[in-house]
């Protein structure tokens, strides 16, 4: 009986640390440290719809650098603690800030319509883009980034979401550069983006 309990268990463990391992990879601890990204990078093409109801695709974008972040407007912390995170960035970073573009892709599509966004995005930097599309069109480019997600159902009939909170840069060619962690101290997080700005 023990045997029987105890290999499952080894088993479950040794999965937890390979995953470890890889989003260690990937998501190294350092904020200061560039991830070290083996096979395909995060980023590709996407054709979503902003707070406006306008369309907004990743062609759009070339030529000028930005920054995603996955999260959604029910989210009760890292959501919205990131958004005035990259709202203060903005300001800080001065003219120097209209060089840049900063995306919000929900992934909560169902309740994160258009009106939503446009809503929840007013307590933050004007210039913040939200992004939604069907859960098809959301889950492909969750995918093309490597974002975690899915949907986790709560005791009182809802749902929350669990998702990476992770700031995706990408350069003017839309080509991953770094991550900024949650709490990455200001300095680094600044820095980082003025890497990005100056295309470094």
């Amino acid at each position: 009986m023990r045997a029987r309990i105890l290999v499952p268990l080894a088993l479950a463990v040794a999965a937890i640390l390979v995953g470890a391992a890889g989003f260690l990879l990937l998501y190294p601890q350092d904020p200061s440290a560039r991830p070290i990204v083996s096979g395909a990078l995060p980023g590709g093409p996407f054709r979503l719809t902003d707070q406006t109801g306008a369309i907004l695709s990743d062609a759009d974008l070339k030529g000028r650098p930005f920054a995603v972040f996955f999260g959604f407007t029910h989210c009760p912390e890292i959501c919205p603690t990131t958004l005035w995170e990259m709202s203060q960035a903005l300001q800080v970073l001065g003219p120097d800030a209209d060089r840049l573009r900063m995306l919000f892709v929900t992934v909560d599509p169902e309740r994160d319509r258009p009106e939503m966004l446009q809503q929840y995005l007013q307590s933050f930097d004007r210039r913040i883009v939200g992004l939604t599309g069907s859960p098809e069109e959301i889950a492909a480019v969750a995918k093309s980034y490597r974002v975690y997600w899915r949907r986790v159902p709560t005791g009182d009939g809802d749902y929350t979401m669990d998702h990476s909170a992770m700031v995706y840069l990408m350069d003017a060619d839309g080509r991953f550069t770094e991550l900024i962690a949650y709490g990455t101290p200001e300095p680094e997080r600044m820095a980082a983006l003025r890497r990005l700005i100056a295309g470094t």
